[in-house]
């Protein structure tokens, strides 16, 4: 059974990074894709930042360009978000995610398994 569990939440304040780590067990094959979501109390879940593992393409929603990297290592099945110049409005509870021949890269309902979450807070 796979299991994803992300690691490197924290509190920094505005301007900060942090690192989101996420451990994947199971195997991986070239139809996976891997992303990063992220959810606050009241609101619907909104993708972060996804890698299609077949070719590496990276997809990003509008407001983290720039700032956030996506990054597979498949010598480990580690997944990571690298985040810089972090904003208040970042401020949520991170999820990593797995699906199989996503077709929208940044839908949570193309994915199909889940971490438990980690949480960043930014204060301004």
């Amino acid at each position: 059974q796979v299991q994803l569990v992300e690691s490197g939440g924290d509190s920094v304040e505005a301007g900060g990074s942090l690192r989101l780590s996420c451990a994947a067990s199971g195997l991986t094959y070239s139809g996976l894709s891997m992303a990063w979501f992220r959810q606050v109390p009241g609101k619907e879940r909104e993708g972060v930042a996804s890698v299609y593992l077949g070719d590496g393409s990276t997809y990003y929603t509008d407001s983290v360009k720039g700032r956030f990297t996506i990054t597979h290592d498949n010598a480990k099945n580690m997944l990571y978000l690298q985040m810089n110049n972090l904003k208040a409005e970042d401020t949520a509870m991170y999820y990593c995610a797995r699906g199989l021949w996503v077709a929208d890269h940044l839908m949570p309902l193309e994915y199909n398994t889940w971490g438990q979450g980690t949480q960043v807070t930014v204060s301004s």
